[in-house]
């Protein structure tokens, strides 16, 4: 009984710092372990995506709203902070949502590629090959520097590459097509997010400030 207690508490039964570097240091250890958790969607969420999903949109902010960019003729750009707080929020809660789209996507897909399908094990595939993007968005503090973001992106794909057969059972001649294919779902869902984000908060706001 107290072993499905455990795994009944999923992401939650594993330290957060200790799931973060397990699956960016050794995943091919991590991501077994990952698909013999039982979760749920609201236990995931809570416990690993609203945590992670944060760091990237409170990093924008900061970098864009207090530090700010240095342009050659507007000198250092800022967005207001009310602009800025307001873009950080949108992009949060749209992202958050967004990371729930793409993992019924790829659920939906499964069959496609011989996989298994189950909505939870994509989300949990989705959510964990994000962490190296998550974490790198602290870069955004200092907006030059969050081109390596690009980096982490790449990183996020061998991630997944390397979770889809161990938590979507998929064939080994069916992992590289499914990998491709999925990744092409996600950076859509992630510039409809970006383009959502921006009109909202251009509807919102006539224009960002600068210096305010």
């Amino acid at each position: 009984m107290s072993t499905v207690t455990s795994g009944a508490k999923g992401a939650g039964a594993m330290n957060l710092q200790t799931r973060v570097v397990n699956i960016l240091t050794k995943p091919k250890e991590e991501w077994p372990v990952i698909a013999a958790e039982t979760t749920d969607v609201p236990t995931l969420y809570k416990s690993y995506i609203a945590i992670l999903a944060a760091i990237p949109p409170i990093g924008s902010f900061i970098g864009m709203s207090m530090i700010g960019v240095s342009l050659p003729i507007l000198g250092t750009y800022r967005y207001g902070l009310a602009h800025g707080l307001t873009m950080a929020i949108v992009q949060y809660v749209l992202g958050l949502v967004g990371i729930y789209v793409a993992a019924v996507v790829i659920d939906k897909l499964a069959p496609t590629f011989q996989s298994q399908s189950s909505t939870i094990q994509a989300l949990k595939l989705v959510a964990y090959a994000s962490t190296a993007t998550w974490v790198a968005g602290v870069l955004n503090i200092i907006p030059a520097l969050s081109v390596l973001g690009i980096l982490a992106g790449l990183y996020g794909i061998y991630l997944f590459y390397l979770g889809v057969s161990p938590l979507m059972k998929t064939p080994s001649e069916k992992v590289i097509p499914y990998m491709v294919v999925s990744a092409i779902v996600i950076i859509v869902v992630m510039v409809v997010v970006g383009v959502c984000a921006t009109a909202i908060t251009g509807a919102m706001f006539v224009g960002p400030g600068l210096g305010l």
